[in-house]
């Protein structure tokens, strides 16, 4: 199976490294390439000395899109910087090649609704990256909301904090897409993942007030921090949910904690840990996800995007629900630039 892979950094090269797992010789690797950096990343992102990247596997490099695309991949992973996702995109899909695209969607929704006719137009799978829908522990806490063990929601609360310099030992962390403005950096873009665990599990939320900034001595141009109160449910029932996202804490920090008055969830998804208990405050179920790690999820999720290629299988995180996320985003960075609370309803590719 021919891929082609626009952007081979850690991302891109974890996703790689796992296809060639998958189909083994079977895999035939072409690059849309600008940078051309040839380090070689083992799955814990050190550098693997010596190694050459494009000549390891065997990578057929393009300098122009169009020559990429002209050799007919059967799929593309989109993996660049956020803020040029989207054209990178449009130009797949009016080739006819199924897209992977990591997360975010974009950086902003210029561009979005095309995308989005085009794909349908096509009726291409169109898969974006939000590997933790595949972790065991967040699809376990799915089932319970979906079977009514919470009864009626009352909080939600989630929590990431994880110092930049640390993300990518490989390069200095102020040249990272994560730490730079015109590439869709700052914490509220680069954590979406918690974003999207929040419109999975709830829905879109009504409305998010975000404080937070730039606040710390770190050498970017985007913020570091950022903590927002969304307001989520029906005008029968809501319930807020707050969200904490940071570049600075060490130990890192990932949370999330489900209340309602029916029972009680919280997962600790470094320590791969999660505990449940019942309306009266007892310990109903506990879970440490024993030979789980972390890589299963991307495995996972790469086996499905396999699936949905060869058409047994329909893309499990649309272009559709990726938009959801990409409109909360940005919704918290509105209310953060503009101090005050924003609806969602004000974000859409339609104003």
């Amino acid at each position: 199976m021919k891929i082609l892979f626009c952007g081979l950094g850690g991302i891109g090269q974890r996703h790689l490294r796992n296809l060639r797992q998958l189909l083994g010789d079977d895999l035939e690797v072409i690059a849309y390439r600008v940078r051309g950096q040839r380090i070689k990343l083992r799955d814990n992102l050190t550098i693997d000395e010596g190694a050459d990247l494009e000549q390891d596997y065997r990578i057929k490099v393009h300098h122009d899109l169009s020559a990429a695309l002209a050799e007919e991949p059967a799929a593309v992973f989109i993996c660049n910087p956020n803020a040029l996702h989207v054209p990178v995109a449009l130009e797949c899909v009016r080739a006819g090649v199924p897209v992977f695209m990591e997360k975010p969607l974009a950086s902003d929704l210029e561009g979005i609704d095309e995308l989005l006719a085009e794909v349908e137009r096509r009726h291409l799978p169109f898969h974006v990256g939000y590997n933790f829908r595949f972790h065991p522990g967040l699809q376990r806490l799915k089932s319970l909301l979906e079977s009514g063990f919470f009864g009626r929601l009352l909080s939600v609360r989630s929590e990431i904090g994880e110092y930049l310099p640390n993300w990518h030992r490989y390069e200095d962390y102020r040249q990272m897409y994560a730490a730079r403005a015109d590439q869709g950096g700052g914490v509220i873009l680069s954590q979406i993942h918690e974003m999207d665990l929040i419109y999975w599990f709830f829905g879109l939320p009504n409305s998010i007030v975000t404080h937070g900034g730039q606040l710390s001595g770190l050498e970017i141009d985007v913020e570091d921090t950022a903590s927002s109160l969304m307001r989520c449910g029906n005008e029968g029932h809501s319930f807020p949910i707050l969200l904490h996202q940071d570049y600075l804490q060490r130990p890192p920090v990932r949370s999330f904690k489900i209340v309602g008055d029916g029972g009680y969830a919280e997962i600790d998804l470094l320590a791969n840990r999660m505990k449940v208990y019942d309306a009266e405050g007892q310990l109903s179920e506990e879970d440490d996800f024993q030979g789980f790690v972390r890589n299963d999820m991307f495995l996972a999720q790469a086996r499905h995007f396999l699936e949905c290629v060869r058409g047994t299988a329909t893309p499990a995180v649309s272009l559709h629900d990726g938009l959801q996320s990409l409109r909360l985003a940005l919704a918290a960075l509105r209310s953060l630039k503009e101090g005050r609370e924003v609806q969602l309803s004000e974000v859409n590719i339609h104003g």
